[in-house]
């Protein structure tokens, strides 16, 4: 019996009830026409949690988060600093145009977001666990969390990760040594690592076109915009003539995380192995 009085549902034929539909029951029962919004039951709505969230929307999400992308950059830091007279971290890049915008709508609606990349709220948000933020702390707890995290920061490692130059056999740093391969990511990479972008959050044909012209638009995800101090092991995708991995890569995946392959769908995604549906 749940709080308003209402009668929860018996446990599915699988003989499980999921932790979505357990909150739903203990926060009252499903939200009737007419009745007020309970906070409550959108914490546990079946939409925050697996298998539901894999094949949300961005419409479903914007539903309830609208204000995510309504949000205005402060005009100034509680210190005082003008926004208009400062330099954000990630404006420091070529292919950042227009004054500085918020964390979402520079990952969602920003006109460079949108030509290179196609981002979904699903890309990153895979759901939380309401009670502790953890994986594994019940049985009907979501499996797959990161502990006290809403996002896995490897989602966020893969566009924000060091340059690793000493993979490469550079001497240092893209922005010291740039100069050496013409400003050109491709002076290499014309016929080495050719097999890339190829994921559902990225439009590929766009980020080949415009990182021939130019090297920011490459530079950008490997290491312009680091948060991090190491880079993230991508995945060996075979390229022609293809070289043996050399110690540094040796046991790296060589597909993407299923969920992020393009042209797979859902239902697949969510039958992949526990270890992401990397092959190893």
């Amino acid at each position: 019996m749940g709080s308003s009085g209402k009668v929860c549902p018996s446990p599915g034929t699988r003989g499980l009830i999921t932790l979505a539909l357990l909150g739903i029951c203990l926060a009252g029962g499903p939200v009737l026409a007419g009745e007020k919004p309970n906070y409550d039951r959108a914490r546990w709505d079946p939409i925050h949690f697996k298998p539901a969230i894999e094949t949300a929307k961005d419409s479903d999400c914007l539903k309830c988060h609208q204000e995510i992308l309504s949000r205005k950059v402060r005009k100034a830091s509680p210190a005082g600093v003008k926004a208009s007279e400062a330099l954000a971290w990630y404006e420091t890049l070529d292919t950042y145009k227009g004054a500085q915008d918020t964390f979402h709508r520079r990952h969602l609606v920003d006109a460079y977001a949108q030509s290179v990349m196609q981002m979904r709220c699903n890309t990153c948000h895979q759901g939380n666990d309401p009670r502790e933020e953890v994986a594994n702390s019940s049985a009907t707890t979501q499996a797959g969390l990161t502990m006290r995290k809403h996002v896995d920061p490897n989602i966020c490692l893969m566009c924000h990760g060091q340059f690793p130059y000493k993979h490469m056999g550079l001497p240092g740093n893209w922005r010291e040594f740039g100069k050496a391969f013409n400003n050109s990511c491709l002076t290499c990479h014309q016929s080495i690592r050719t097999h890339r972008h190829q994921v559902n959050f990225l439009k590929p044909k766009a980020i080949e076109a415009l990182g021939a012209k130019d090297a920011d638009v490459c530079f950008g995800c490997h290491g312009g915009r680091a948060w991090y101090r190491i880079s993230f092991p991508y995945p060996r995708h075979a390229w022609k003539n293809m070289p043996p991995a050399p110690d540094w890569a040796k046991g790296r995946p060589t597909e993407s995380e299923a969920r992020f392959l393009v042209g797979v769908e859902v239902e697949k995604t969510a039958a992949a192995s526990t270890d992401g549906g990397e092959k190893k």
